[in-house]
């Protein structure tokens, strides 16, 4: 069975920091792209980050890029976003997923296993 749990979501200022962790279990998750989802209301769910497994190749959405970092630790099966410079439109819930590819993928149905999702707040 395959687990995915997220941790660090928050209520920040616009301007601040947050790090968000996922911690992956079960599958072997280290071989396995891993992504950084958000839906904000009233949109559908999009990527904001994706690595793949061997953590050397990286994607982000243009609305992320520059500010948002994706990072994994394979050692400890954990996958991390580090959000800088959050605007009021980061606001959404954001899920960690393990995708059922090794390779870098954007695409939502590359993923089949998802955590419960943590809020992120960003106030103006």
């Amino acid at each position: 069975q395959v687990q995915v749990v997220e941790s660090g979501g928050g209520l920040v200022q616009a301007g601040t920091s947050l790090t968000l962790s996922c911690a992956a279990s079960g599958r072997t998750s280290s071989n396995s792209a891993m992504g950084w989802f958000r839906r904000a209301p009233g949109k559908e769910r999009e990527c904001v980050a994706s690595i793949n497994w061997r953590g050397d190749n990286l994607a982000y959405a243009d609305s992320v890029k520059g500010r948002f970092a994706i990072s994994r630790d394979n050692s400890k099966n954990r996958v991390y976003l580090q959000m800088n410079n959050l605007k009021p439109e980061d606001t959404a819930i954001y899920y960690c997923a393990t995708a059922r590819v090794g390779y870098l993928s954007m695409k939502i149905y590359d993923y089949d296993y998802w955590g419960q999702g943590t809020q992120v707040t960003v106030s103006p």
